[in-house]
């Protein structure tokens, strides 16, 4: 007796997520967008987002300690950027993240 409970359970679930699944798929896949909260070498292999970091931060990626802080975003790094990158200098890019389409 227990048995027919679950399964009904069971198939009140499969029915509840099915139509979900095939709406995701038909739903074409959101562009990526990039933010401050990024990690940096996400937006250093994107050309364009590349060039937002050259503006404010150029050669970032050349920067010596580039592999230990690359996986960080920029908003985490800014703190140890000893006044480096400023709240101002995030907000701008962020402005300019945004408009990348």
């Amino acid at each position: 007796m227990k048995f027919v409970p679950l399964a009904a359970l069971g198939l009140a679930l499969a029915a509840v997520t099915a139509p979900a699944a095939v709406i995701a798929q038909d739903a074409p896949a959101p562009a990526a967008a990039f933010t401050i909260d990024s990690p940096i070498e996400t937006l250093v292999a994107d050309a364009r987002a590349k060039a937002v970091l050259d503006k404010y931060l150029p050669g970032i990626d050349q920067h010596p300690a580039y592999d230990q802080f690359k996986a960080l975003s920029l908003k985490t790094l800014a703190p140890f950027s000893q006044g480096l990158i400023t709240e101002d200098m995030l907000t701008k890019i962020s402005t300019d993240l945004a408009e990348i389409k």
